[in-house]
């Protein structure tokens, strides 16, 4: 499973002109979800980006996270995380998890976000969504987490 973190001042996702999510300063992650992945991967990709060192603390260094800043997380599902792209003009989507896995777990992954940090908020699977974002950095981190993660 991938998440493609970014700390933001702030985030909002829309799905045909009506903004579904909202957070202010925090992380926007957009979600991958790759074949092989479980419950496992989701447990472990958002324990990770509950405890990611991202957020500045007194001294201005990367030692809080989105739990110790109080900070929102906003997760958007996004299958072309899982592209392979290694050949040719055009990506493949074999390593994507099939779409009913896919949503199954992103629903789980959420669900687990709102039982332990608050505000979450989330994108609409297979939608066509417009995401705005401002980075706040620009900090952005590629986490990856497989059966051996």
């Amino acid at each position: 499973m991938i998440g493609l973190l970014q700390r933001v001042q702030s985030a909002a996702v829309s799905v045909a002109g009506e903004r579904i999510a909202a957070i202010g300063p925090g992380l926007m992650v957009l979600v991958g979800v790759q074949r092989g992945d479980t419950q496992r991967e989701a447990r472990r990709l958002l324990e990770r980006l509950l405890g990611y060192r991202v957020f500045p603390d007194a001294g201005g260094r990367m030692n809080l996270s989105v739990q110790d800043s109080g900070g929102g997380l906003l997760l958007v599902p996004q299958f072309t995380l899982a592209a392979d792209t290694g050949k040719g003009m055009r990506p493949s989507f074999t390593p994507a998890a099939d779409p009913l896995t896919g949503e199954r777990l992103f629903a789980g992954l959420v669900g687990m976000a709102e039982q332990l940090h608050h505000p979450v908020g989330c994108g609409r699977f297979g939608a066509d969504m417009q995401v705005e974002l401002v980075n706040d950095g620009p900090v952005t981190f590629w986490l990856e987490v497989g059966p051996a993660g």
